[in-house]
């Protein structure tokens, strides 16, 4: 079952393969779709990004993985859907918002969701892009690929959990985990803040979800797809933050060197996040692109 409803406000709620979709719609509803996945929430994409999109012509829909954000939240522990279910999702919210072929865009674990879907579902899509992400799953890389700074990870996984049902002490927390990461941390705790207020009660797994992406990682995500990049046939945008400490910036660039006539995008002051800052660029980017 695939339902959409559009509000006034530029809400939009749908059902999607029997799931709920938390989702925010930006621009005319006759323009060009650009489709969001969310990493894992769809706030992982800023504001001004999806504004600049939509004053360039397009339909911009961003979206809530399931088990994040206003989207269906079953088990996050244990989820009963596998990668290439989260790529489903995609190509059927693409056609259930009417817009034709979307450009698909995918940040973090986003990016192997839209990786997955433009190989799984090539007619749903007429353009891809791939922020801070990498062709393999969750894990230990390819020999060939660097892995997460250990000496960041070591600092960020050393630290305390917070009591995720208070506010302000997973604020705190997500401004720190960015200062290790080298992202901005005044914007790290304010969008902390959001994601806490959208997230759906406060039990601890539902709230870490929300905030760390963990359940990603207890995914099916096999088969492997990174063989299968040289088969996709739409321009592809890769970008990535030259210090990005999770996502190496080799792992961007192999992307790039995989998908034919990719044009790779590294972001010089950039880590984890899209600093506003570079807001303008990517933009610019995307809507070249198509």
């Amino acid at each position: 079952m695939t339902t959409v409803t559009v509000t006034a406000q530029g809400t939009v709620q749908g059902t999607v393969q029997g799931v709920d979709l938390g989702i925010e719609s930006f621009g005319a509803d006759d323009a060009p779709l650009v489709l969001l996945a969310g990493g894992t929430t769809m706030l992982s994409w800023p504001d001004a990004l999806c504004e600049r999109l939509a004053a360039g012509g397009r339909r911009v829909v961003r979206y809530d993985l399931r088990d994040s954000g206003e989207s269906t939240t079953a088990d996050p522990l244990a989820p009963a859907y596998t990668l290439r279910d989260l790529a489903a999702d995609a190509a059927a919210l693409t056609e259930a918002l009417g817009s034709g072929p979307a450009h698909l865009a995918g940040t973090g674990v986003g990016g192997m969701v839209a990786q997955v879907a433009a190989l799984d579902h090539p007619g749903a899509f007429s353009a891809l892009t791939l922020v801070g992400t990498r062709a393999v799953a969750p894990g230990p890389p390819d020999d060939d690929l660097p892995d997460h700074d250990a000496a960041a990870m070591s600092r960020l996984f050393a630290r305390t959990m917070p009591d995720w049902g208070d506010r302000e002490a997973v604020a705190d927390f997500a401004a720190a985990g960015a200062q290790i990461l080298g992202d901005d941390p005044a914007a790290a705790r304010a969008l902390a803040a959001r994601i806490w207020d959208r997230t759906p009660g406060t039990a601890p797994p539902v709230q870490m979800a929300n905030q760390l992406g963990m359940v990603f990682s207890r995914l099916d995500c096999a088969p492997r797809w990174r063989e299968r990049l040289p088969g996709l046939k739409v321009p592809t945008l890769v970008v990535h933050g030259l210090e990005n400490r999770f996502f190496p910036v080799g792992n961007g660039e192999a992307i790039a060197r995989a998908v034919p006539g990719a044009r790779l995008l590294v972001l010089p002051e950039a880590a984890t996040a899209l600093p506003a800052a570079a807001v303008p660029q990517v933009a610019d980017a995307m809507l070249a692109l198509g």
